[in-house]
Protein backbone atom coordinates (compact mmCIF):
# COMPACT_ATOMS: atom_id res chain seq x y z
CA UNK A 1 0.00 0.00 0.00
CA UNK A 2 1.56 3.89 -0.61
CA UNK A 3 2.33 5.99 2.00
CA UNK A 4 0.10 8.77 0.66
CA UNK A 5 -2.87 6.77 2.05
CA UNK A 6 -2.13 6.74 5.33
CA UNK A 7 -2.03 2.62 5.60
CA UNK A 8 0.46 0.58 6.53
CA UNK A 9 3.14 -0.69 4.16
CA UNK A 10 5.79 -3.50 3.92
CA UNK A 11 7.88 -1.75 5.76
CA UNK A 12 5.58 -0.54 8.95
CA UNK A 13 3.10 1.94 9.42
CA UNK A 14 3.29 4.77 7.22
CA UNK A 15 4.79 8.34 7.61
CA UNK A 16 1.24 9.66 8.14
CA UNK A 17 0.57 7.22 10.59
CA UNK A 18 3.59 7.04 12.74
CA UNK A 19 2.46 11.13 12.84
CA UNK A 20 -0.85 10.36 14.01
CA UNK A 21 0.75 8.49 16.77
CA UNK A 22 3.29 10.26 17.78
CA UNK A 23 0.26 13.80 18.70
CA UNK A 24 -1.52 11.05 20.49
CA UNK A 25 0.97 9.64 22.23
CA UNK A 26 2.28 13.73 23.24
CA UNK A 27 -1.36 14.07 23.86
CA UNK A 28 -1.85 11.62 26.44
CA UNK A 29 1.22 12.46 28.18
CA UNK A 30 -0.14 15.91 28.50
CA UNK A 31 -1.29 16.52 32.22
CA UNK A 32 -3.64 19.75 31.00
CA UNK A 33 -5.15 20.02 28.16
CA UNK A 34 -7.29 23.04 26.70
CA UNK A 35 -10.78 21.94 26.09
CA UNK A 36 -11.38 21.49 22.96
CA UNK A 37 -15.19 20.11 21.09
CA UNK A 38 -15.53 16.23 20.66
CA UNK A 39 -15.62 15.45 16.85
CA UNK A 40 -13.88 11.81 17.21
CA UNK A 41 -16.25 9.64 15.39
CA UNK A 42 -16.02 6.32 17.71
CA UNK A 43 -16.34 8.61 20.35
CA UNK A 44 -17.64 5.71 23.34
CA UNK A 45 -17.96 5.95 27.39
CA UNK A 46 -14.65 6.94 29.28
CA UNK A 47 -13.99 4.68 32.01
CA UNK A 48 -14.16 8.05 34.04
CA UNK A 49 -17.96 8.63 33.35
CA UNK A 50 -18.65 4.88 33.81
CA UNK A 51 -17.25 5.25 37.41
CA UNK A 52 -19.21 8.63 37.69
CA UNK A 53 -22.31 6.71 37.12
CA UNK A 54 -21.55 4.50 40.24
CA UNK A 55 -22.63 7.33 43.15
CA UNK A 56 -26.02 7.45 40.70
CA UNK A 57 -26.58 3.90 41.40
CA UNK A 58 -26.45 4.71 45.04
CA UNK A 59 -28.15 7.67 44.09
CA UNK A 60 -31.18 5.73 42.64
CA UNK A 61 -30.83 2.97 45.65
CA UNK A 62 -31.68 5.58 48.50
CA UNK A 63 -34.78 7.54 46.24
CA UNK A 64 -36.01 3.47 46.28
CA UNK A 65 -35.63 3.38 49.83
CA UNK A 66 -37.59 6.75 50.10
CA UNK A 67 -40.68 5.55 48.24
CA UNK A 68 -40.33 2.05 50.29
CA UNK A 69 -41.04 3.76 53.01
CA UNK A 70 -44.03 5.58 51.88
CA UNK A 71 -45.90 4.31 49.20
CA UNK A 72 -48.60 6.77 49.19
CA UNK A 73 -49.36 9.43 46.88
CA UNK A 74 -47.22 11.83 48.86
CA UNK A 75 -44.41 9.51 49.15
CA UNK A 76 -44.54 8.65 45.51
CA UNK A 77 -44.85 12.46 44.28
CA UNK A 78 -41.37 13.27 46.88
CA UNK A 79 -39.81 10.53 44.87
CA UNK A 80 -40.37 11.61 41.63
CA UNK A 81 -39.16 14.90 42.54
CA UNK A 82 -36.18 13.33 44.22
CA UNK A 83 -35.09 11.42 40.98
CA UNK A 84 -36.12 14.13 38.86
CA UNK A 85 -33.46 16.48 40.32
CA UNK A 86 -30.65 13.37 40.57
CA UNK A 87 -31.48 12.54 36.78
CA UNK A 88 -30.89 16.12 35.57
CA UNK A 89 -27.69 16.60 37.62
CA UNK A 90 -26.34 13.70 35.68
CA UNK A 91 -27.80 14.46 32.17
CA UNK A 92 -26.36 17.87 32.66
CA UNK A 93 -22.74 16.55 33.94
CA UNK A 94 -23.61 14.49 30.41
CA UNK A 95 -24.21 16.58 28.55
CA UNK A 96 -20.82 18.60 29.40
CA UNK A 97 -18.75 15.77 28.74
CA UNK A 98 -20.55 15.00 25.83
CA UNK A 99 -18.86 17.70 24.17
CA UNK A 100 -15.82 18.78 26.06
CA UNK A 101 -14.51 15.84 27.78
CA UNK A 102 -10.66 15.98 27.36
CA UNK A 103 -9.74 13.89 29.98
CA UNK A 104 -6.89 15.74 31.37
CA UNK A 105 -5.80 16.53 34.93
CA UNK A 106 -8.02 19.21 35.37
CA UNK A 107 -11.87 17.23 33.87
CA UNK A 108 -10.64 14.40 35.68
CA UNK A 109 -10.57 16.54 39.05
CA UNK A 110 -13.75 18.21 38.27
CA UNK A 111 -15.94 15.24 37.54
CA UNK A 112 -14.66 13.49 40.69
CA UNK A 113 -15.13 16.50 43.23
CA UNK A 114 -18.74 16.44 41.36
CA UNK A 115 -19.12 12.61 42.38
CA UNK A 116 -18.46 13.73 45.57
CA UNK A 117 -21.61 15.61 45.25
CA UNK A 118 -23.76 13.02 43.93
CA UNK A 119 -22.53 10.57 46.78
CA UNK A 120 -23.92 13.81 49.24
CA UNK A 121 -26.79 13.71 47.59
CA UNK A 122 -27.12 9.36 47.71
CA UNK A 123 -26.27 9.17 51.36
CA UNK A 124 -28.98 11.87 51.73
CA UNK A 125 -31.68 10.85 49.57
CA UNK A 126 -34.00 9.12 51.70
CA UNK A 127 -33.85 12.24 54.21
CA UNK A 128 -34.50 14.88 52.15
CA UNK A 129 -37.05 16.53 54.03
CA UNK A 130 -35.62 14.97 56.96
CA UNK A 131 -32.34 15.87 59.12
CA UNK A 132 -30.07 15.42 56.40
CA UNK A 133 -31.90 17.66 53.60
CA UNK A 134 -29.04 20.65 54.21
CA UNK A 135 -26.12 17.61 52.89
CA UNK A 136 -28.18 16.93 49.82
CA UNK A 137 -28.66 20.90 49.14
CA UNK A 138 -24.96 21.27 49.05
CA UNK A 139 -24.14 18.17 47.26
CA UNK A 140 -26.61 19.45 44.23
CA UNK A 141 -24.48 22.78 44.85
CA UNK A 142 -21.13 21.15 44.04
CA UNK A 143 -22.36 19.47 40.91
CA UNK A 144 -23.67 23.26 39.80
CA UNK A 145 -20.53 25.14 40.49
CA UNK A 146 -18.17 22.00 39.46
CA UNK A 147 -20.12 22.49 35.72
CA UNK A 148 -20.22 26.14 35.66
CA UNK A 149 -16.19 25.86 36.30
CA UNK A 150 -16.41 23.95 33.66
CA UNK A 151 -17.88 25.41 30.66
CA UNK A 152 -15.75 28.74 31.82
CA UNK A 153 -12.99 26.81 31.09
CA UNK A 154 -14.81 26.31 27.25
CA UNK A 155 -15.16 30.33 27.73
CA UNK A 156 -12.33 31.23 27.78
CA UNK A 157 -10.51 28.54 25.46
CA UNK A 158 -12.75 28.46 23.00
CA UNK A 159 -14.52 31.93 21.98
CA UNK A 160 -17.00 30.61 19.26
CA UNK A 161 -18.70 28.72 21.87
CA UNK A 162 -19.52 31.32 23.71
CA UNK A 163 -22.73 32.05 22.11
CA UNK A 164 -23.90 28.73 22.46
CA UNK A 165 -23.00 27.53 25.90
CA UNK A 166 -24.17 30.54 27.64
CA UNK A 167 -27.59 29.34 28.73
CA UNK A 168 -25.72 26.26 30.08
CA UNK A 169 -23.65 28.26 31.95
CA UNK A 170 -26.43 31.09 33.42
CA UNK A 171 -28.50 28.39 34.19
CA UNK A 172 -26.30 26.59 36.39
CA UNK A 173 -24.85 29.32 38.01
CA UNK A 174 -28.44 30.61 38.70
CA UNK A 175 -29.99 26.95 39.62
CA UNK A 176 -27.39 26.79 41.76
CA UNK A 177 -27.98 29.76 43.34
CA UNK A 178 -31.33 29.34 44.33
CA UNK A 179 -30.51 26.12 45.94
CA UNK A 180 -27.95 28.06 47.83
CA UNK A 181 -30.63 30.45 49.22
CA UNK A 182 -32.28 27.86 50.06
CA UNK A 183 -30.28 26.39 53.17
CA UNK A 184 -31.88 29.97 54.57
CA UNK A 185 -35.30 29.10 53.85
CA UNK A 186 -37.70 27.01 56.12
CA UNK A 187 -39.51 24.45 54.50
CA UNK A 188 -41.72 24.25 52.22
CA UNK A 189 -40.68 27.55 50.71
CA UNK A 190 -37.34 26.35 50.06
CA UNK A 191 -38.99 23.52 47.96
CA UNK A 192 -40.43 26.16 46.12
CA UNK A 193 -36.61 27.45 45.27
CA UNK A 194 -35.20 23.54 44.54
CA UNK A 195 -38.01 23.86 42.08
CA UNK A 196 -37.12 26.78 40.61
CA UNK A 197 -33.32 26.44 40.57
CA UNK A 198 -33.71 23.14 38.04
CA UNK A 199 -36.56 24.72 35.87
CA UNK A 200 -34.17 27.43 35.74
CA UNK A 201 -31.10 25.09 34.70
CA UNK A 202 -33.37 22.61 31.90
CA UNK A 203 -33.77 25.64 30.13
CA UNK A 204 -30.09 25.58 29.25
CA UNK A 205 -30.02 22.71 26.40
CA UNK A 206 -33.18 24.37 24.86
CA UNK A 207 -32.27 27.86 24.58
CA UNK A 208 -28.69 26.77 23.50
CA UNK A 209 -30.47 24.52 20.51
CA UNK A 210 -31.46 27.35 19.00
CA UNK A 211 -27.86 29.48 18.63
CA UNK A 212 -27.07 28.58 14.75
CA UNK A 213 -23.23 28.67 16.52
CA UNK A 214 -23.78 26.03 19.51
CA UNK A 215 -21.49 23.82 19.21
CA UNK A 216 -22.78 20.33 18.39
CA UNK A 217 -23.58 17.40 20.38
CA UNK A 218 -21.83 14.06 19.53
CA UNK A 219 -24.61 11.97 18.37
CA UNK A 220 -23.09 8.17 18.77
CA UNK A 221 -22.14 9.08 22.28
CA UNK A 222 -25.32 10.71 23.39
CA UNK A 223 -27.75 8.04 23.20
CA UNK A 224 -24.97 5.32 24.83
CA UNK A 225 -24.59 7.58 28.12
CA UNK A 226 -28.31 7.31 28.37
CA UNK A 227 -28.86 3.70 27.60
CA UNK A 228 -26.06 3.07 30.59
CA UNK A 229 -28.37 5.23 32.72
CA UNK A 230 -31.10 3.15 31.51
CA UNK A 231 -29.18 -0.17 32.16
CA UNK A 232 -28.50 1.54 36.08
CA UNK A 233 -31.82 1.96 36.68
CA UNK A 234 -33.16 -1.87 35.48
CA UNK A 235 -30.29 -3.22 37.76
CA UNK A 236 -32.36 -1.76 40.53
CA UNK A 237 -34.71 -4.21 39.38
CA UNK A 238 -32.14 -6.70 39.48
CA UNK A 239 -31.31 -5.99 42.78
CA UNK A 240 -35.02 -5.66 43.85
CA UNK A 241 -35.20 -9.35 42.50
CA UNK A 242 -32.22 -10.50 45.18
CA UNK A 243 -33.39 -8.55 47.69
CA UNK A 244 -36.84 -9.90 47.59
CA UNK A 245 -35.68 -13.41 47.44
CA UNK A 246 -33.66 -13.00 50.28
CA UNK A 247 -36.22 -10.65 52.78
CA UNK A 248 -39.05 -13.61 51.80
CA UNK A 249 -36.93 -16.66 52.64
CA UNK A 250 -37.29 -18.05 49.49
CA UNK A 251 -40.79 -19.61 49.85
CA UNK A 252 -42.34 -21.47 46.32
CA UNK A 253 -44.53 -18.05 46.19
CA UNK A 254 -41.52 -15.98 46.51
CA UNK A 255 -39.31 -17.68 44.18
CA UNK A 256 -42.32 -17.77 41.49
CA UNK A 257 -42.66 -14.11 42.18
CA UNK A 258 -39.16 -13.57 41.45
CA UNK A 259 -38.87 -15.63 38.48
CA UNK A 260 -41.52 -13.29 36.76
CA UNK A 261 -40.00 -10.35 38.45
CA UNK A 262 -37.01 -11.28 36.52
CA UNK A 263 -38.63 -12.21 33.31
CA UNK A 264 -40.66 -8.45 33.42
CA UNK A 265 -37.31 -6.90 33.94
CA UNK A 266 -35.26 -8.74 30.77
CA UNK A 267 -38.06 -8.12 28.84
CA UNK A 268 -37.98 -4.21 29.85
CA UNK A 269 -34.33 -4.52 28.82
CA UNK A 270 -35.31 -6.03 25.32
CA UNK A 271 -38.30 -3.23 24.96
CA UNK A 272 -35.84 -0.30 25.33
CA UNK A 273 -32.73 -1.13 23.18
CA UNK A 274 -33.77 -3.16 20.26
CA UNK A 275 -36.89 -1.34 20.05
CA UNK A 276 -37.98 1.71 21.77
CA UNK A 277 -34.41 3.24 22.22
CA UNK A 278 -33.20 1.88 19.00
CA UNK A 279 -35.76 3.54 17.03
CA UNK A 280 -34.87 6.80 19.08
CA UNK A 281 -31.12 6.64 18.29
CA UNK A 282 -31.47 5.75 14.43
CA UNK A 283 -33.43 9.30 14.26
CA UNK A 284 -30.47 11.04 16.16
CA UNK A 285 -27.66 9.14 13.80
CA UNK A 286 -29.64 10.38 10.68
CA UNK A 287 -30.85 13.27 11.74
CA UNK A 288 -29.79 14.87 15.49
CA UNK A 289 -26.48 16.43 13.75
CA UNK A 290 -28.52 18.91 11.17
CA UNK A 291 -29.48 21.82 12.19
CA UNK A 292 -32.71 22.00 11.76
CA UNK A 293 -33.21 18.99 13.83
CA UNK A 294 -31.72 20.42 16.64
CA UNK A 295 -35.89 19.66 18.40
CA UNK A 296 -34.67 16.18 18.35
CA UNK A 297 -31.87 16.80 20.82
CA UNK A 298 -33.82 18.13 23.45
CA UNK A 299 -36.86 15.76 23.36
CA UNK A 300 -34.93 12.89 23.37
CA UNK A 301 -33.34 14.53 26.54
CA UNK A 302 -36.42 15.88 27.99
CA UNK A 303 -38.34 12.53 27.29
CA UNK A 304 -36.07 10.52 28.94
CA UNK A 305 -36.86 11.99 32.67
CA UNK A 306 -40.00 9.98 33.08
CA UNK A 307 -38.31 6.85 31.81
CA UNK A 308 -36.22 7.28 34.60
CA UNK A 309 -38.83 7.86 37.14
CA UNK A 310 -40.83 4.70 35.94
CA UNK A 311 -37.98 2.68 35.97
CA UNK A 312 -36.97 3.47 39.69
CA UNK A 313 -40.91 3.32 40.78
CA UNK A 314 -40.87 -0.42 38.71
CA UNK A 315 -37.78 -1.68 40.93
CA UNK A 316 -39.47 -1.04 44.67
CA UNK A 317 -42.76 -2.23 43.07
CA UNK A 318 -40.87 -5.79 42.19
CA UNK A 319 -39.18 -5.68 45.68
CA UNK A 320 -42.37 -5.42 48.04
CA UNK A 321 -44.07 -7.63 45.42
CA UNK A 322 -41.44 -10.19 45.97
CA UNK A 323 -41.16 -9.88 49.47
CA UNK A 324 -44.67 -10.30 49.66
CA UNK A 325 -44.72 -13.30 47.80
CA UNK A 326 -46.34 -15.56 50.02
CA UNK A 327 -49.53 -13.54 50.58
CA UNK A 328 -52.45 -13.94 49.60
CA UNK A 329 -53.00 -10.38 48.57
CA UNK A 330 -50.15 -7.34 47.24
CA UNK A 331 -51.23 -4.14 49.34
CA UNK A 332 -52.62 -1.70 47.35
CA UNK A 333 -49.46 1.03 47.46
CA UNK A 334 -47.20 -1.68 46.07
CA UNK A 335 -49.85 -2.17 43.63
CA UNK A 336 -50.11 1.41 42.92
CA UNK A 337 -45.95 1.69 42.24
CA UNK A 338 -45.70 -1.06 39.85
CA UNK A 339 -48.81 -0.42 37.87
CA UNK A 340 -47.80 3.35 37.63
CA UNK A 341 -44.47 2.44 37.30
CA UNK A 342 -44.94 0.27 34.33
CA UNK A 343 -47.46 2.44 32.49
CA UNK A 344 -45.44 5.56 33.06
CA UNK A 345 -42.53 3.62 31.14
CA UNK A 346 -44.53 2.18 28.63
CA UNK A 347 -46.22 5.69 27.73
CA UNK A 348 -42.83 7.44 27.82
CA UNK A 349 -41.54 4.51 25.64
CA UNK A 350 -44.54 4.79 23.19
CA UNK A 351 -43.77 8.59 22.70
CA UNK A 352 -40.09 8.59 22.17
CA UNK A 353 -40.59 6.09 19.58
CA UNK A 354 -43.76 7.28 18.03
CA UNK A 355 -42.57 11.06 17.81
CA UNK A 356 -38.87 9.81 16.93
CA UNK A 357 -39.23 7.33 14.14
CA UNK A 358 -42.61 8.94 12.77
CA UNK A 359 -44.33 5.68 12.78
CA UNK A 360 -47.35 6.21 15.24
CA UNK A 361 -49.60 3.73 14.01
CA UNK A 362 -46.60 1.00 15.33
CA UNK A 363 -45.70 2.87 18.63
CA UNK A 364 -49.61 2.64 19.26
CA UNK A 365 -49.60 -1.09 19.29
CA UNK A 366 -46.43 -1.95 21.52
CA UNK A 367 -46.37 0.10 23.42
CA UNK A 368 -49.34 1.38 23.65
CA UNK A 369 -51.70 -0.69 24.03
CA UNK A 370 -49.86 -2.33 26.67
CA UNK A 371 -50.76 0.97 28.86
CA UNK A 372 -54.10 0.17 29.75
CA UNK A 373 -53.08 -3.39 30.00
CA UNK A 374 -50.73 -3.44 33.10
CA UNK A 375 -53.27 -0.56 34.54
CA UNK A 376 -55.71 -3.30 34.92
CA UNK A 377 -53.95 -6.23 36.06
CA UNK A 378 -52.52 -4.03 38.93
CA UNK A 379 -55.49 -2.54 40.20
CA UNK A 380 -57.26 -6.26 40.53
CA UNK A 381 -56.99 -7.75 44.27
CA UNK A 382 -54.97 -10.83 43.06
CA UNK A 383 -51.99 -12.51 44.59
CA UNK A 384 -48.30 -10.91 44.28
CA UNK A 385 -47.31 -14.21 42.00
CA UNK A 386 -50.16 -13.57 39.61
CA UNK A 387 -50.18 -10.02 39.36
CA UNK A 388 -46.65 -9.92 38.37
CA UNK A 389 -46.51 -12.68 36.06
CA UNK A 390 -49.28 -11.32 34.24
CA UNK A 391 -47.37 -7.94 33.88
CA UNK A 392 -44.63 -10.24 32.61
CA UNK A 393 -46.48 -12.05 30.18
CA UNK A 394 -48.01 -8.38 29.22
CA UNK A 395 -44.42 -7.31 28.54
CA UNK A 396 -42.78 -10.65 26.97
CA UNK A 397 -45.61 -10.43 24.57
CA UNK A 398 -45.02 -7.03 24.14
CA UNK A 399 -41.33 -7.66 22.93
CA UNK A 400 -42.53 -10.55 20.80
CA UNK A 401 -44.85 -8.25 18.80
CA UNK A 402 -42.34 -5.42 18.71
CA UNK A 403 -39.53 -7.75 17.11
CA UNK A 404 -42.40 -8.64 15.10
CA UNK A 405 -42.78 -5.34 13.87
CA UNK A 406 -39.35 -4.46 13.12
CA UNK A 407 -39.09 -7.56 10.90
CA UNK A 408 -41.75 -6.37 8.82
CA UNK A 409 -40.16 -3.09 8.58
CA UNK A 410 -42.73 -1.50 10.66
CA UNK A 411 -40.42 0.44 12.82
CA UNK A 412 -36.72 0.81 12.20
CA UNK A 413 -34.12 0.52 14.81
CA UNK A 414 -30.06 1.28 15.37
CA UNK A 415 -28.14 -0.49 18.28
CA UNK A 416 -27.87 1.27 21.46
Amino acid sequence: MSEESGTTTADGPSAEDRARLDREDREERELVREPDVNQESNRTATRLELFFDLAFVLFVAGCADMLAKDETVTGGLRFAAVVAVGWWAWASATLYANRFDTDDAIFRLLTLIGMGGVIMMAAAADQVTGPAWTWFVIGYVVLRVILALGYLRVWRTLPDTRAGIRPYLIGHVAGGAFWLVSLTVPAPARYVLWAAGVLVDLLGPTLSARRPDAPPLHMEHLPERFGLFVILLLGESVAATVHGLHDGKWTSGVTVTAVAAFLLTAALWWSYFDLSGGAAKRRLVQEGGERTHQGVHDFYVYAHLPVAISLAAVAVGLEHAIAHGSDDHLPAGTRGVLGIGLAGYLLSAAVIQGVLSGRHRAALIWPGLGIPVVVVITTLDLSPAVLVCLCAAVLVAGVVTGIRQHRHGEIKVAKV
